[in-house]
């Protein structure tokens, strides 16, 4: 097994490298460095100059937009964009409807809905969650009726991350209520958000953000032309998608750039006395989540060989998101700690707005991030299924 990387894939990464900092504009880094939440025309805009520069897709089919790079450049990639404070676009059209159009869509469905995605044309959200129906996936009962060329939709989703801004959705529904398990009669459509008989009402966080929604379906009417894959095999397009999804979680290079910011922030003199840093209880912790992201990182990078050697990891992709996401929380907490009292701030503190800006939004982010060992799979599930399927207990 070998971790390390070859001369060619540190020239590729400083390449990387130094297209990201000529190319990222400054609001956009700023915004992501700064924790503030970027609206539809910001993402677009960056979809844009990556799409323009032949990297917004980097694991498409070359004829399809794709780069051509190795599981390895695509990994470096991604990292250094998290590293350098890229907007992280939205998944769910590029990462995670595309792959599955690939692997199971109708050359129709390809050529309708693949360039669109490619070029931001249009935004999409992720269709599963309903009340009840979270980590059991399995026992959505949102009804898709057969009514001649169309299926006829109702229920309701939730927890549904940018409905409001989306134009499109794929979404798990049942279309038989009478198959021999839940995981059977369950369906992949894609449904426009501008049908009738949708509305979306938003969910507000802790963080008093609006990221996530509740999306009811009265009547509405979906084209059988718009389901992906036989009806009743959501089930198995469903599990490809949730690797992808998973793949994506651990985000080294973000968690890399975010533990500078913490030193950084630690490193502050105070008012009250010395840099917190210097504190041997509160440096331990920054140490011990040091230790644990270069772990993390190196495991990710035995997943990226196994890939590289053409042998797919299996349920063990789970500990990625574990430990990933775990260690983003972690450093929410520590930066918590760093800022003390700031990090509730209301007013300024002193003559340094810019701090005052960064940590006024550190609250909000220690909330918001409470969600990231639930998505894509709680971490008690992933727990589970490394037990069952990797130690086979």
């Amino acid at each position: 097994m070998d971790i390390h990387y070859s001369s060619e894939e540190r020239a590729f990464r400083d390449d990387v490298r130094a297209w990201l900092a000529a190319s990222l504009p400054a609001d956009l880094r700023a915004k992501t460095i700064g924790y503030q939440p970027f609206t539809k025309d910001e993402l677009r805009r960056w979809h844009h100059i990556l799409a323009q520069q032949g990297w917004v897709a980097p694991a498409w089919p070359r004829e399809w937009g794709g780069t051509g790079w190795n599981v390895v450049r695509r990994y470096i990639f991604e990292e250094e964009c998290g590293y350098a404070g890229a907007p992280p676009l939205p998944p769910f059209g590029v990462v995670m409807c595309a792959p599955v159009l690939l692997e199971f869509g109708t050359d129709a469905q390809k050529q309708r809905f693949l360039p669109r995605i490619y070029r931001g044309d249009d935004f999409w959200c992720q269709g599963y969650s309903e009340p009840g129906s979270g980590s059991d996936l399995a026992s959505l009962s949102t009804r898709a009726k057969r009514d001649g060329d169309h299926y006829v939709v109702d229920g309701q989703k939730t927890w549904t991350t940018q409905a409001h801004m989306a134009d499109w959705m794929f979404c798990l529904v049942r279309t038989d209520t009478g198959a021999p398990s839940r995981q059977e009669g369950i369906s992949f459509l894609l449904i426009e958000m501008a049908s009738p008989g949708i509305s979306v009402r938003p969910l507000r966080l802790m963080d008093g953000g609006r990221e996530v929604n509740e999306v009811f379906f009265d009547g509405v009417r979906v084209p059988v032309g718009n389901r992906v894959h036989d009806e009743g095999k959501g089930w198995t397009v469903a599990k490809f998608l949730l690797g992808y999804e998973r793949m994506n979680t651990a985000r080294i290079g973000t968690s890399k750039r975010e533990l500078m910011q913490l030193k950084k922030l630690a490193l502050r003199e105070t008012k009250a006395g010395k840099p917190l840093l210097q504190e041997t209880r509160f440096r331990d912790r920054v140490t011990r989540v040091e230790a644990e992201l270069m772990a993390l990182e190196i495991t990710n990078l035995r997943f990226v060989d196994q890939l590289r050697g053409g042998r797919a990891p299996g349920a063990e992709v789970s500990m990625l998101k574990i430990v990933g996401t775990e260690i983003q929380q972690t450093l929410t907490e520590l930066m918590m700690q760093a800022a003390g009292p700031r990090a509730q701030l209301v007013a300024p503190i002193d003559d340094d707005p810019a701090l005052d800006r960064y940590v006024a939004a550190l609250a909000p982010r220690y909330c918001n991030y409470r969600k990231t060992t639930i998505y894509a799979g709680s971490n008690e599930i992933q727990r589970n299924i490394i037990a069952k399927h990797v130690l086979q207990l």
